[in-house]
């Protein structure tokens, strides 16, 4: 009892913090406090004996909005990413790694909960985590019931379009900043509040259509800290630094969840990232065109990109303005680079890398045009591909890569065991398999495909092989399904829906994807099979 009692009374003081806001704004106080002792007294009680962790290692988790893996480390010719690609030689890099839905607020559930989207109904941008789920235990609340101090910078859980995060998460106040941000007048009429402000600031969302459109990309030649991923790689630092003297005096381990929002829209970066890359060089799509015989469902016109100006409200995307938009992601993703550099070089100063895990990923891919599609929301290769990188001191070797296919719900476990931490087993479904023994071998496997979903009229729900994806789309009855068959090895850039013509494939990929749970509904039911 003497660890359990020490470990309640530093969780206690440290998480008076988030109290005021735990877990939304229309809480009272008093059930808000409720709630938070209520959540750690589950913790306590389902880890006692791991509330002290003084030899346990650090936890830097770094979260990059809408990168997919045009990056160098991953065969991008094009990209400009020396740190991103140095971190990789520390570690591991997963080469076939999936998010478990391609949109911010699902996707950083399932990395917090290690569940899918299916499993806990938490589909959409405005989705309550503690309404839906209330008593869920996320990643850094495993960390901290065995002791550690959890803080969290920038883009963590999704806030905005109605959705408040999770402040209970985190023991120390969250260091927040801007997604969309501009520093030029003329890209906001003048200084007007935009579309996509207003949403991620949950300002003005009954009338978001009346208000102007921003620009989707700016180039002013200024600092690095006039952006918010300058701000927040700054903040980290500091942090670290806190972190380190803190462990110092009572040997406290940290886990430090900073999150970067570039390169998602708009695409806002210093000038001298965008004098990195020739846009004449960069890679244009090979496909604009749906899949032939794709379900109409399965694609997209328009969406998030028709938020900005010059994008033709329409959707309709020019090759010149294609062109201009694909070097803003380049320049986006170069500026993100610099920063998470600036962090590891923190890191490097203070002497901390030799007991510190770091994860670098990446919560979705985005189209850059391919298929006529832009951004994400799409079950298709392009918006669900991630980067994972994980530097496990004493555990990975460096330089290594693997094929061993891997979903964002895999982070939480994985975490665990190389903590030393127990698995995590809730109150919300686990879907996630510890990675370390790929980690320790790259050869190594611990699954078979990779998992993934998408709501739109009907739902998506998907299965990927090393060679295959099979999409069902269903709605309300089995007389609508539909199916999606894509071959990566005699097509990567999925031309054509192979479904009705490749019935035996289909059949195998069909029982694959029935080896799910069926999925829960957007109102937190099972959907009907």
């Amino acid at each position: 009892m003497k660890n359990l009692r020490a470990g309640c009374v530093k969780v206690r003081v440290s998480l008076v913090f988030p109290f005021p806001t735990c877990p939304g704004a229309k809480m009272t106080p008093f059930r808000s406090l409720f709630c938070c002792l209520f959540s750690l007294t589950a913790l306590l009680v389902i880890y006692p004996g791991h509330a002290v962790a003084a030899d346990r290692p650090n936890v830097l988790l770094i979260l990059v909005d809408d990168l997919k893996p045009a990056i160098g480390c991953y065969g991008d010719s094009h990209a400009k990413t020396p740190n991103i690609d140095a971190l990789a030689v520390r570690g591991m890099r997963f080469d076939a790694a999936y998010c478990n839905q391609a949109v911010c607020a699902p996707s950083r559930f399932t990395l917090m909960l290690g569940s899918h989207s299916t499993s806990t109904g938490l589909y959409g941008l405005g989705s309550d985590l503690r309404g839906t789920i209330p008593d869920a235990v996320t990643l850094p609340q495993h960390f901290a019931a065995a002791g550690y101090r959890t803080e969290s910078l920038g883009k963590i859980f999704h806030v905005g379009h109605g959705n408040h995060g999770d402040p209970q998460s985190f023991m120390a106040p969250h260091f927040k900043d801007k997604v969309v941000e501009y520093l030029d007048p003329a890209s906001t009429d003048g200084g007007k509040l935009t579309r996509e402000e207003a949403l991620f600031t949950n300002q003005e969302l009954g009338r978001i259509r009346q208000l102007p459109r921003g620009a989707a990309f700016e180039s002013p030649d200024v600092d690095d800290i006039a952006y918010a991923d300058g701000r927040v790689a700054g903040e980290t630092i500091k942090r670290l630094q806190a972190a380190k003297q803190a462990r110092a005096n009572d040997g406290t381990p940290f886990f430090i969840a900073a999150g970067f929002a570039r390169p998602h829209l708009p695409f806002c970066a210093p000038k001298k990232y965008w004098d990195m890359h020739d846009p004449a060089t960069l890679p244009m799509p090979v496909r604009t065109e749906s899949p032939v015989d794709a379900p109409k469902v399965a694609g997209k016109l328009g969406g998030e990109i028709t938020a900005y100006k010059p994008v033709p409200e329409s959707g309709d995307v020019d090759g010149t303005l294609a062109r201009k938009l694909i070097h803003g992601y380049y320049a986006s993703t170069s500026f993100v680079d610099a920063q998470i550099g600036r962090v590891i070089a923190g890191l490097d100063e203070l002497e901390l890398t030799d007991n510190t895990i770091v994860v670098l990923w990446g919560d979705h891919g985005f189209h850059l045009g391919d298929l006529g599609i832009w951004t994400k929301h799409t079950n298709y290769e392009q918006a669900t591909r991630i980067p994972i990188l994980m530097v496990a001191p004493g555990v990975t070797k460096p330089g290594t890569a693997t094929t061993q296919l891997a979903e964002s719900v895999d982070v939480f476990p994985t975490l665990a065991e190389l903590a030393g931490l127990p698995a995590p087993r809730g109150p919300q479904p686990i879907d996630g398999v510890s990675l370390v023994p790929v980690l320790k071998q790259p050869a190594a496997r611990v699954r078979d495909h990779a998992y993934h979903a998408y709501p739109k009229a009907k739902l998506g729900r998907a299965v990927r092989t090393d060679r295959y994806r099979l999409v069902q789309w269903k709605g309300e009855d089995d007389a609508s399904i539909e199916y999606e068959l894509y071959d990566y090895r005699d097509d990567s850039v999925e031309s054509v829906n192979l479904a009705a013509k490749r019935p035996a494939i289909l059949k195998q990929l069909i029982a694959i994807l029935e080896t799910h749970d069926e999925p829960v509904g957007r109102n937190r039911k099972k959907a009907k099979r």
